[in-house]
């Protein structure tokens, strides 16, 4: 039988064993939801001896309560109005793994103005809001965490928060979406189009049935502007994040940047620059010793560059149902350790939520794409002519691009035919096409076929 939202959200809610226990209500209990109440329930012991209180999950809302029913189990008070949940004054913490941002977004300030601590594992939200949220959860004496919200199974919000807080953090570059990686590592490692591995991720689960978010770059953007406000300090505004997906990528440019000595990965990149930080997403030439270049299948890796610490690795799984849950309950595991709901000052201070505390927060100016400078590869379809492969490369070094290494590959199916593929010294974004622009007019070449950035990352 489900509870009514009046009654006590716990049967046994005056029981001395319960007194002191952190009280959580879930919003959601699809996939993610789930699993954080699966650990909850097989690891009661463990993490009650971890966080110094038992952590108890009393109520949840869902739209489906015959099905939640099943997953959150007897003892749980079901409602269907979220509100109820956000505004009740028997949980101490929402959890919110509902997904989306509108109605996500609401919800949030509503717990937060209740005085509620929130975990989340949503990213879209704390991207495009996380100004916003933070602001209010600063005001109110109270905490946000979203270690769930960028690749789940590795703690890198608090490695960047607390284990390398003492360090002065250059750049943060990572692969942090599974279902690209997945595709990206069948295309390299079988030759498979795009539209087969997009298939193959399907249909084992890695991609959802509209894999927008994925393949164009969109939910790695969202992930790398959480990551770059811990880096740095900052407040990120998400529209000047740079993304570029995999959609268009060819299977042949695995096949020629291999052949050069790299692979290709979707990177999202936040770099700090004197003046400005870098924050943009796009398919990448990687050298293949590098630790990047090993993250294949739907695994993440994120390497980080600091100046004390050096560089350091971090890599694991990047989603599904457990990872994620192991995240969200060790978000609830540092709000129990905090103290009990009252200490919420106390609570509020003890990590801040984008590194650094509230007054310290920067709005970096964000580097436009165009202007940010590196190495790039380019791919051309020409003939085999020698005069040609001597006058375009003197061309491009007029033009301001220095070619600095240069090989023709022959394609695997025509051995008459072949690509020449190049890499370049560093060049801004909007120099390179212009300069491409006047190679084709002055040599009556065609355009470059393909062209990518290169990450060296020394």
């Amino acid at each position: 039988m489900f509870q009514n939202s009046c009654l006590s959200v716990s049967p046994h809610a005056s029981d001395a064993s319960c007194l002191g226990a952190l009280r959580v209500g879930l919003i959601g209990t699809g996939v993610v939801g789930s699993g954080t109440c699966q650990v909850l329930a097989r690891n009661a012991e463990l993490i009650a001896q971890r966080a110094g209180r038992s952590i108890r999950l009393v109520m949840a809302s869902a739209r489906n309560l015959h099905k939640a029913a099943q997953v959150v189990g007897p003892d749980v008070a079901l409602v269907s109005d979220p509100w109820v949940l956000v505004r009740h004054p028997d949980i101490d913490v929402v959890v919110e793994v509902m997904g989306g941002v509108g109605l996500a977004k609401d919800l949030v300030l509503e717990a937060i103005a209740q005085g509620k601590h929130v975990v989340t594992a949503n990213k879209a939200l704390l991207a495009e809001h996380g100004a916003e949220i933070f602001a209010a959860a600063d005001a109110r004496g109270v905490v946000v965490a979203y270690e769930a919200a960028v690749a789940v199974s590795i703690p890198i919000i608090k490695a960047l928060r607390e284990g390398l807080a003492a360090n002065r953090i250059h750049e943060v570059v990572g692969i942090v979406n599974g279902t690209s990686n997945f595709i990206l590592s069948k295309m390299q490692e079988e030759g498979l189009t795009f539209e087969a591995s997009l298939r193959q991720a399907t249909e084992l689960g890695y991609a959802e049935a509209d894999p927008s978010f994925d393949v164009e770059g969109i939910d790695a953007a969202h992930k790398t502007a959480l990551l770059a406000a811990n880096a740095f300090g900052a407040d990120v505004p998400f529209g000047q994040v740079h993304a570029q997906g995999i959609t268009a990528l060819d299977p042949w440019d695995m096949v020629c940047s291999q052949a050069l000595g790299y692979r290709i990965k979707l990177l999202g990149i936040a770099r700090q620059g004197v003046d400005t930080i870098e924050v943009r997403v796009h398919p990448t030439l990687v050298p293949q010793t590098h630790w990047l270049a090993q993250v294949q299948g739907s695994m993440n890796g994120i390497w980080v560059n600091t100046d004390a610490a050096g560089p350091t690795f971090h890599y694991g799984a990047g989603a599904g149902s457990q990872t994620t849950a192991s995240a969200v309950v060790a978000d609830l595991i540092d709000v129990a350790r905090c103290g009990a709901a009252g200490d919420a000052g106390r609570a509020a201070l003890r990590v801040p939520h984008r590194s650094v505390q509230a007054g310290a927060v920067r709005r970096w100016p964000i580097q436009p794409i165009g202007q940010v400078a590196s190495r790039h590869y380019l791919r051309f379809e020409w003939v085999d002519d020698p005069a040609l492969q001597a006058e375009w490369p003197r061309w491009l070094q007029a033009h301001g691009v220095e070619v600095q290494h240069l090989l023709q590959v022959p394609h695997t199916d025509q051995p008459q035919r072949k690509s020449w593929v190049a890499l370049t010294s560093s060049v801004r974004g909007d120099d390179l096409p212009r300069a491409l622009a006047s190679l084709s007019q002055g040599t009556g070449g065609p355009a470059a076929a393909a062209m990518y950035r290169v990450e060296d990352l020394a």
